[in-house]
Order: structure tokens, then sequence, then C-alpha cells
């Protein structure tokens, strides 16, 4: 039996986090539950979590507030939980760093399908080629930490990036003045074929754009092409 993922659920209702529980224990996940953000906060000072499943509504919290400070934080990968599920609940939800959500009610089995796609997404990352196994890569005065998920402005300001974004940005450095359609990088980077309305890619794009537009030498770094999607107008260099 390999190692088990460590799973976070944090969820008000006990009766969802003792089903999710019960069923990721059986799928051979190792959960852990908080009923709220102070719970959250202390499992994640004391244990190793690989993943963390995020109800958006909780009696008394924010879990849009709790994305954006776990987001500032580490880039654990993210599912959020929404009851309301609504395409603007889902773009916000994206936008503030959420990989992936599903709305409520759902299927278990769906949620644990989801978990298997952003693990096996996020270990495929560091090793799928030769440039991940450089520390940093250099793009229009950027410079982005591999190990630890990061940019740094020329200015010196970090930005950790959240696992979809990073893993955006990282297709786009893969592919430097090449334009690669919506698809192509919702099946890079989501593991999946794209649906009428996705916006997820144009969430992410938006959301490197704000992120990398403190750079003036960088104004126009991700440009749209007309009917195909996206481009990384830069070059870019590997550090040892």
């Amino acid at each position: 039996m390999g190692k088990q993922d460590h799973v976070l659920i944090v969820d008000d209702d006990p009766e969802i986090r003792q089903l999710l529980s019960e069923y990721l224990q059986a799928a051979n996940y190792l959960p852990f539950t908080a009923a709220g953000g102070q719970d959250m906060w202390r499992i994640l000072g004391s244990e190793q979590i690989d993943i963390i499943i995020l109800d958006l509504m909780m009696p008394g919290e924010d879990g849009l507030e709790l994305c954006r400070e776990l987001r500032k934080k580490r880039n654990t990968p993210l599912v959020m939980l929404t009851a309301r599920g609504t395409l603007i609940d889902r773009i916000v939800g994206l936008e503030v760093g959420a990989d992936d959500y599903l709305p409520k009610p759902f299927d278990p089995r769906e949620l644990l399908a989801r978990i298997k796609v952003i693990m096996r997404r996020a270990r495929s990352f560091p090793e799928r080629n030769e440039a991940d196994r450089v520390a940093h890569i250099r793009f229009a005065g950027w410079k982005l930490d591999t190990q630890a998920r990061q940019a740094i402005s020329p200015e010196g300001v970090t930005i950790t990036l959240g696992g979809s974004d990073y893993q955006v940005l990282r297709t786009l450095l893969d592919h430097p003045k090449r334009a690669l359609s919506r698809d192509f990088l919702l099946n890079t980077v989501y593991g999946k074929e794209a649906m009428p309305f996705d916006r997820s890619i144009d969430v992410c794009i938006s959301r490197l754009r704000q992120q990398l537009a403190d750079n003036p030498r960088s104004p126009s770094l991700i440009r749209t092409v007309r009917n195909t999607g996206y481009m990384l107008m830069a070059d870019v260099a590997y550090d040892a």
C-alpha cells in the first residue's frame, strides 16, 4: 500500500464531515476534519496536508476569505464546495485560488474523482520534463521558483501562486511565444475536456495578469490570441 494522501475537510456540517471522512478513508486517504477556520489553521499547523476540501458557505465564516488567506501562505491544492453552485460563485471561487469547485449536493464519487485528478496533476508537474529539474525560470525580469512555486518580481516582491495559476504559468513558460488554445490549457492543467462556458482558464489568466502587472516592462506579458487562446510574449531562460 502506498503513501496515504492527507485530506483536510473543512465544513460546518458534521454529517458531511463524517460522510466524506469515512468515504475517503475507505479509498485509502487519511482524512482530517475541521468545523471552521480555527480548527483548519490548527490542523494545518500540525499536519502535512496534501489537499483541502473547503466549504464556501459556513455560518460565521467566509470561505472565500479563508481561501485567500490560504493562498497567501501555501499552495496546497484546494477544492471548494458551494451550496449555491451558480456560475458567478464558481468563478469567484476560482479567482481567489481554488483549484476546482463542486456544487452541493454532490456524489462523493465525483469528489473522489476530482481529488485524484488534482493530486495526479500536482505530482506530474514537478517531474514532467527537464525544465522542472532547474531551480528557477527567468522571463521578462521575473523569476519563477519551481520548488516553492513562487514568482519573484524584478523588485524582489514574492508572490505565492495557487496550484492552477502555477500550472497555467508553467505551461505557458514551456511554450514561449506559441499560441496555446484554451482546450489545450484546460486539458493540460485540469485534465478535463472543455465544456461550454467553462471559464477556468480565463480566470487563471486574468489572475496571472494582475499578479504580473507590477512589472512595467511586461504589461502585455500574456497576450490573447483571437479565436485561439493565449501566448506568453517573453524569452525564457533556466537557472540550475
